[in-house]
């Protein structure tokens, strides 16, 4: 039975491919992003061109805009989810499913110049998107948490049930705030919310300030690759796909687990240490990098290592994309993306 969806975050790297998902499966999307300038916009309009989202008609605010592919079925809306007028207009204005809440002000370093930022779209935006949830009677809400939330524990894989009272970033600490809050609605009102922790993901259409596009661009241009914590780290880098297939199942398909407040790692469970990821995307690039050692940056943790036995039990999740086959994937978009 086709849904409404409301998907935020849209114009970003996973809340498109969720959307493209959707659609493809027949659901209709309502899309929303504010399109900041956090990373080049241009990125961000292609991604939405990719739905049949007119580019102009985008920039506008608070219009909303048909898909020329998928007519009706896509709408996006140029809004922030801080917006405590507009947001509940859109609910009035449709009548939403389910809610799929991706935006928020990404990035653990940037935290660090910005941190209104992170107030105004994670934690202010996230109490609005709450309330309307509330006041429109939305029975699920599925959000963006971050494996940032463990810190820099020593305890690996990351489980759910770990204490995750010691985050070392402002972005960190927007999440665990998330969790929080979505765990007094849904005891409060309640309607379903289910959290899930994101483990490093990339892939084609991927954010600019992210591992895979930095090393990438740095060495297509023969620009030193920036090796941080002189490269003893080590990332639990999950596929855009695998990322995608684990947030349409919390969306659309039942679970046996009967609990209101529900919380997930997402990743791939499969860590690898940085040095060897910029040696599989050298193979890929058949070129190699220069590396520039550099110290640890503040706010950023040593590992992640996602236990993903809870998702699976729960809603048959299993990542399947091999890092090989995944870093193939970027460089080739990358390339086909960028003309060369």
């Amino acid at each position: 039975m086709s849904k409404t969806i409301l998907v935020t975050g849209a114009a970003g790297f996973i809340g498109f491919h969720v959307s493209k998902a959707l659609l493809e499966k027949g659901h209709k999307v309502i899309g929303l992003d504010n399109i900041n300038a956090y990373y080049d916009v241009n990125l961000k309009f292609a991604r939405l061109e990719q739905l049949g989202i007119d580019r102009t008609e985008a920039a506008q605010e608070l219009h909303y805009t048909s898909s020329t592919t998928y007519g009706e079925q896509m709408v996006f809306v140029k809004m922030n989810v801080e917006d405590r007028q507009a947001l509940p207009k859109l609910f009035e204005a449709y009548p939403i499913d389910i809610v799929c809440n991706l935006a928020a002000q990404a990035g653990v370093r940037y935290s660090l110049e910005n941190p209104e930022a992170y107030a105004d779209s994670n934690l202010t935006g996230f109490l609005n998107i709450l309330e309307c949830c509330r006041n429109y009677k939305v029975p699920k809400l599925v959000y963006a948490s971050s494996s940032s939330v463990y810190g820099n524990s020593d305890a690996v894989p990351f489980e759910e049930r770990d204490r995750v009272d010691h985050p070392i970033s402002l972005y960190a600490a927007t999440k665990k705030a998330n969790e929080l809050m979505a765990h007094t609605y849904s005891h409060l009102y309640g309607f379903e919310t289910i959290g899930l922790r994101f483990f490093t993901v990339y892939g084609p259409w991927g954010r600019p300030d992210m591992a895979m596009f930095l090393f990438t661009d740095a060495i297509i241009n023969n620009k030193p690759v920036k090796v941080f914590n002189n490269g003893d780290l080590s990332r639990d880098f999950t596929y855009i796909d695998d990322i995608v297939a684990g947030v349409l199942t919390t969306l659309l398909d039942p679970s046996e687990n009967t609990s209101k407040y529900k919380l997930y790692n997402i990743g791939n469970s499969q860590p690898v240490q940085l040095l060897d990821y910029i040696e599989a995307i050298e193979k890929a690039l058949d070129k190699s990098a220069i590396k520039e050692m550099m110290p640890m940056q503040p706010g950023d943790v040593k590992q992640t290592y996602a236990n993903v036995s809870l998702l699976k039990k729960d809603f048959n999740y299993e990542p399947n994309t091999e890092v090989a086959e995944g870093i193939a994937a970027f460089v080739a978009w990358y390339r086909g993306f960028y003309g060369l």
